[in-house]
């Protein structure tokens, strides 16, 4: 809940008892009581309570008959709320909940009157309100994410008019569903197509090229950013006031070059990776954190095995990829680092092969795939296909085993066959089921292995002698509390001359075939969860088969 969501159901209130002919003092207790009722409703949050108490203090100046100014108001609050709970100035809720009211109260007017000059009043003010919210929280959010959205304005923009209508006919709705849960049902449907808009936006957003661009993590990320923003709203706002002062150049030129520095970078980025990125690969292992999700493609057609623990990033990694459809989805288990991104490919899978569901969550998984129009379908050791010029074939579990059947033990394990590269993946195979698929279906010689279980220890030296893969892709998130990938299995993939790939170091790693039976790996670490923020694609050539 933010400030906006405090003036929607005040105002609403407001205007209700202006039409009912109540008294003033009458119709700020009604709204008292009910921003009460909202807070508790939404539950007192640090970013509720800031938005609550504000409101709450508004209103009683107002029924004093002295109305407070916004900027003191908020200072006030700030400090009655920091007092009586120190902590909250660690909480990020509250910190962007301040300074997005803070960016509102001074920045929005003189934006809005500066755009004035181009565009309609009422367009400016509607541009000048999220970018001043924008600008004033962006700080923060690169300790959250160094990175800048290019979107989130226009976003906002298209977004804003339907929160008032999801917020009040959700609040009438609540408050009518013990008296009437009929009438409160229809209600919330009706919220509901709001609230689908708001959504609707953000999704189709976050899939859109280029949706956030690089920036520095950290305090000196911070800095920069500090330093930039108040340089630039200097020079436009100074800039065009009736007695503009007389700012040195160097300002201007410093900004234009750091701008143009910056521009340049992104262009070179972009440039190198067009130039580097293999056009044929045929294996991508997304940059995802702690949890699998990799990308096999042959032409137009796609696998794709795991996905993740968070849409989000998988949306993003599909977007690098330019991956629209899924013809395969492989769901090894149901780890929510193996399954909790399947919200960004629903709707998209033609063909899902997952292991034996354990409880009922994991059959509901299976129905909301089938319901986005894919064939599920349960895949067990025997089962094979093809992905364009690609052979796959289902290795493990064994169908109709008394063990091994479900959880790590019983993760599908699929291999591909075509084009130049023989891959294999282990999903979280620990070294018991490991030795079990190495008696059971002896995989032979491969090209990549997708290691098991983000390198853990349990892992069998035999199995990856028999493999002799040239690459090793482990997806694997930075600073993981597990340890992984554990030293062992990495001298283990070194003594059979495996070379090791890790997520949390390389990024997302690309592998295609190369001349004369090599394989080209290309790899690209960009700015997420604290790493550096410059992009750094890399190729090399990994040596062909022995």
């Amino acid at each position: 809940m933010s400030g906006a969501n405090c003036a929607i159901v005040i105002a609403s209130i407001m205007l209700l008892g202006g039409y009912l002919r109540l008294r003033r003092s009458w119709r700020i207790a009604l709204s008292l009581l009910t921003l009460l009722g909202f807070t508790i409703l939404v539950t007192p949050e640090p970013s509720v309570l800031r938005s609550a108490v504000m409101a709450t203090l508004t209103l009683v100046s107002i029924g004093a008959g002295r109305p407070g100014r916004g900027l003191p108001t908020l200072l006030v609050v700030v400090i009655a709320l920091l007092v009586s709970d120190p902590w909250l100035a660690r909480n990020y809720g509250f910190a962007l909940s301040v300074l997005a009211t803070a960016g509102l109260l001074l920045l929005a007017g003189p934006l809005a009157r500066v755009l004035a000059q181009w565009m309609p009043s009422a367009l400016a003010a509607i541009i000048a309100i999220p970018l001043a919210a924008q600008l004033a929280c962006q700080p923060v959010l690169i300790l959250l994410n160094p990175s800048l959205p290019l979107y989130g304005v226009p976003a906002n923009i298209l977004a804003g008019p339907a929160a008032p209508i999801a917020t009040v006919v959700g609040l009438i709705a609540c408050m009518m569903l013990p008296l009437l849960p009929g009438v409160a049902a229809g209600l919330l449907a009706v919220a509901w197509l709001p609230s689908a808009w708001i959504a609707a936006v953000a999704q189709t957003v976050s899939m859109l090229p280029g949706t956030r661009l690089p920036w520095p993590g950290g305090a000196p990320g911070v800095l920069l950013l500090v330093v930039v923003t108040v340089l630039t709203l200097v020079v436009v706002l100074r800039g065009r006031a009736a007695t503009p002062a007389r700012w040195p150049a160097a300002v201007l030129v410093v900004l234009l070059i750091g701008l143009g520095g910056y521009a340049g970078s992104l262009i070179g980025t972009g440039i190198g990776r067009v130039v580097s990125f293999p056009p044929d690969w045929q294996i991508a292992a997304c940059d995802i954190g702690q949890g699998d999700a990799v990308v096999v493609r042959d032409g137009d057609q796609y696998g794709l095995v795991d996905v993740g623990p968070d849409p989000k990033l998988l949306s993003a990694c599909l977007g690098t990829l330019g991956v629209s459809r899924i013809n395969l989805l492989v769901l090894t288990h149901y780890d929510l680092d193996h399954i909790g991104g399947v919200d960004a490919v629903i709707g998209r899978v033609d063909t899902a092969l997952v292991g034996v569901p354990e409880n009922a969550q994991d059959v509901s998984l299976h129905e909301r795939l089938a319901a986005g129009g894919a064939a599920v379908r349960q895949a067990a050791r025997g089962d094979s296909g093809t992905l364009g010029g690609l052979t796959w074939n289902i290795l493990w579990p064994i169908r109709g085993a008394t063990t091994m059947q479900v959880g790590n033990p019983g993760s599908v394990t699929i291999m591909f066959d075509g084009r130049g590269i023989r891959s294999i993946f282990l999903g979280d195979l620990g070294q018991e089921a490991q030795d079990g698929l190495r008696r059971a279906s002896s995989p032979g010689r491969v090209d990549v292995v997708k290691v098991a279980h983000h390198g853990s220890a349990d892992q069998s030296p035999e199995l990856y002698a028999e493999l002799r893969a040239r690459v090793g892709l482990i997806s694997v998130g930075v600073k993981n509390t597990y340890g992984h990938p554990t030293e062992k299995l990495l001298n283990i993939l070194a003594s059979v001359g495996t070379l090791s790939v890790r997520t949390d170091r390389e990024g997302i790693a690309v592998v295609a075939p190369g001349p004369g039976g090599t394989l080209v790996l290309w790899t690209e670490k960009v700015a997420d969860r604290g790493s550096p923020a410059n992009p750094t694609p890399a190729a090399e050539s990994v040596g062909g088969a022995g």
